[in-house]
């Protein structure tokens, strides 16, 4: 498959960037059973403990920022520009795709956003960019422009996420920013 050139991204950027800012859906589930395995959900649940139960992420981490990078979420649209088949959404290696305005002014740090009836997580400050995986994936175009400038400011590659809240989730649940 072709990846898309920085002028074709370039030009799906507005449907990226009509994303909803308060109410979002989730539309894809994601676990990394082991290293290079995805598996797509219908039904998940988020842990405290665990992150997205059944996800490999606790054996990836360090102990210093287990928890702030528990879970990573990227904007739908987006994933669908860039892999062009729905099918190929789960390459990018996240767990949670949403249809929802993930960038810097609209999540910042500390954002919680609620997800179904029950679950909570709470953005993180640690940065999600692509990398050399991302490139073998999406193409080299993608990766420079998810990780400029604009692309770090719109968190284009997505964002980090813990738990704070657990529940059950399921693909198309209501994606809420909690405003207090």
């Amino acid at each position: 498959m072709q990846h898309k050139t920085k002028e074709e991204i370039e030009q799906g950027l507005p449907e990226v960037l009509n994303s909803p800012i308060n109410n979002g859906t989730l539309e894809m589930i994601v676990i990394r059973p082991e290293v290079e395995e995805r598996e797509v959900l219908n039904n998940g649940v988020l842990n405290i403990e665990e992150g997205l139960v059944g996800d490999n992420w606790k054996k990836r981490t360090g102990e210093t920022t287990e928890k702030d990078t528990q879970i990573t979420i990227m904007n739908a649209r987006l994933i669908a520009l860039l892999a062009q088949e729905k099918k190929r959404w789960a390459l990018a290696g996240d767990q949670l795709y949403v249809d929802l305005d993930l960038s810097e002014d609209n999540v910042p740090e500390g954002t919680q956003i609620a997800i179904g009836e029950e679950a909570v997580v709470v953005v993180t400050a640690v940065p999600h960019l692509g990398c050399r995986k991302f490139i073998e994936r999406f193409g080299k175009d993608a990766m420079i422009f998810v990780n400029s400038e604009i692309g770090k400011a719109l968190h284009l590659r997505g964002i980090y996420a813990k738990v704070i809240k657990p529940g059950k989730i399921k693909k198309g649940d209501a994606v809420e920013l909690i405003h207090f």
